[in-house]
């Protein structure tokens, strides 16, 4: 039997109510305003308004927080208005975070009404944001916004980033810069109204499998819809009017498709055929993975630079333009557990899916896997493992110690050097070859041979992970695991990471995941200690006690 609870009535606030809330509970609040912040904690709730739509304010103003925050369980909230001022009336963040809105009203003076981030999940039917700094921010989170309005705020109406959003029926005005703004995604966007923008009514960017079918879009400060480079969508059954450039505008360099009605015509330059031979989904699907992974900001810039200047040349090459050699070879730099083995693998992927490599395969290598033990073995392994990267990514880890040390004469390093250089570039559009290690040595591992560094495209830099980024990896390791933190414990983890010395021997995400080991085990002697059979609860919790144990 589910369990409801009454504010006021059986529970005189809402706080008294969230914490004896069983999982799978209803709160109903009577009309009024509640100044308090909801937070359910990780469990099944239901939040609804026992009168008329939002006739029950939550307002959160000045309590330092969203008024509802969802960071994993399943949540509905029904017939609420949520107030907040320099954070988001709602904030949904984690691929454990499940949160469905109905009839709802969001306020943020200063912020966007709902933010939903890293994996979450979101449905949000006929919810009016009426002001504040923007409407909807998705950041590589999924979901439905059906039925709601976005109106008069200060920027953007709707972002989407990284994510696979589904945007029906809903109306947007009054935005001062972009009606929806679409950057590295692939949304649906269908029988919405645009109308009343300061800028671009749908700009679309660095973005996929975009369609926007039956849309209005009406009385914008630049073009309808703005279709950029790197980019294919479909535009079905739109009417574009009243705008104050081109009602679509398409890069020469993009690939759209465009159906209008009565729109007074579109431009005809730079409209295409949609159809490439790269695999789109997949690409996308890659890009949205390297996006999620934490940290790595300049990274991952790097690798879309890369991308783009890839695309580009295969659009030359099909125009018949002249393109000029370009190596597929990397330099990563950087302390270990850093994310060099991941990207790595995932750039491979990604030649694949732009057509430039026939296969995504990654073989990763290290000193003993090149060097042999008497002259000439070494060439031949090192060809031999060359020869099985074909088509893929070569990855040496510690690539550095193949340098040779102190000039000695029988180390067979640099014979591995030597040969290297030679089938790099014997077959640079063949295979990609990656190598990592320490910032410092890497540079003398340069020097090695007179003609290696000339054989790398880039050298990108993995930086040590701060200690709040190192909380979330180890958010991210526990959820993966099936395991909460208790109260309290993700801030003691911030203080533990933060008086970890980061000399050379500090492992970064590896710290995280080793650190969590010890807490697991730490968990296990708590838990065979209390003298009866452990909750669910309490087998998937950890503690702030379980890290002082892991933590000596």
């Amino acid at each position: 039997m589910v369990s409801t609870l009454a504010v006021p009535g059986t529970y005189p606030t809402l706080a008294d109510a969230l914490e004896q809330a069983p999982d799978g509970a209803v709160i109903t609040l009577a009309p009024g305003t509640y100044r308090e912040r909801i937070d359910p904690g990780g469990r099944a709730l239901t939040v609804r308004a026992s009168g008329e739509p939002r006739s029950a304010v939550v307002d959160a103003s000045g309590l330092g927080g969203p008024a509802l925050s969802v960071t994993s369980g399943r949540v509905e909230v029904e017939g609420l208005a949520l107030v907040s001022d320099v954070h988001p009336a709602v904030r949904v963040a984690g691929d454990r975070a499940e949160l469905r809105l109905r009839d709802c009203e969001l306020g943020a003076e200063q912020n966007a009404g709902l933010k939903a981030e890293n994996g979450a999940l979101v449905e949000a039917i006929r919810v009016l944001v009426p002001g504040g700094e923007s409407g909807f921010e998705f950041s590589y989170a999924d979901g439905t916004v059906e039925e709601c309005e976005v109106r008069d705020v200060k920027a953007d109406g709707v972002i989407v980033v990284g994510s696979k959003l589904t945007v029906r029926r809903t109306t947007v005005s009054g935005c001062g810069k972009r009606g929806v703004y679409v950057y590295q995604s692939g949304p649906l966007i269908e029988g919405c109204e645009i109308t009343g923008i300061g800028d671009v009514g749908i700009m679309v960017v660095h973005s996929r499998s975009v369609r926007v079918m039956a849309t209005t879009v009406r009385q914008t400060g630049r073009a309808g819809i703005e279709i950029g480079a790197d980019c294919t969508a479909e535009i079905e059954r739109c009417v574009v009017t009243d705008t104050g450039d081109l009602p679509v505008r398409v890069d020469p360099r993009a690939r759209a498709t465009v159906s209008l009605t009565d729109s007074g015509g579109i431009p005809q330059a730079g409209v295409a055929t949609a159809g490439m031979t790269q695999d789109l989904a997949e690409m996308d699907r890659l890009i949205t993975e390297l996006n999620s992974m934490i940290g790595l900001a300049g990274v991952k810039d790097e690798v879309r630079a890369l991308l783009d200047e890839i695309q580009v040349n295969e659009w030359r090459r099909s125009a018949g333009l002249s393109v000029g050699a370009v190596s597929h070879h990397l330099i990563f730099t950087g302390a270990p557990g850093t994310g060099k083995t991941t990207v790595a693998r995932i750039y491979g992927q990604l030649l694949k899916a732009l057509g430039v490599l026939p296969d995504g395969r990654f073989r990763e290598v290290s000193r003993r896997d090149l060097v042999g033990q008497y002259i000439g073995h070494t060439a031949e392994k090192t060809t031999s493992v060359f020869e099985d990267a074909m088509g893929g990514v070569l990855f040496i880890d510690e690539a550095y110690t193949l340098a040779r040390a102190g000039g000695a004469a029988a180390d067979f390093g640099q014979e591995a050097i030597d040969t290297l250089v030679k089938l790099m570039e014997d077959h640079r559009d063949q295979v990609a070859v990656i190598v990592a290690g320490y910032t410092r040595e890497m540079s003398d591992f340069l020097d090695a041979n007179s003609g290696l560094a000339s054989r790398f495209a880039k050298t990108m830099e993995f930086e040590n992970y701060g200690p709040e980024e190192l909380v979330m990896i180890a958010g991210r390791i526990a959820r993966n695991d099936d395991y909460l933190f208790g109260p309290g414990l993700p801030e003691a983890l911030l203080d533990h990471f933060g008086r970890l010395e980061r000399n050379r021997n500090f492992g970064n995400a590896r710290e995280a995941r080793k650190l969590l080991e010890g807490m697991r085990k730490a968990q296990s002697g708590r838990l065979r200690a209390m003298g009866r059979m452990p909750s669910r609860d309490d087998l998937r919790t950890l503690t702030v006690d379980d890290l002082r144990v892991a933590a000596r």
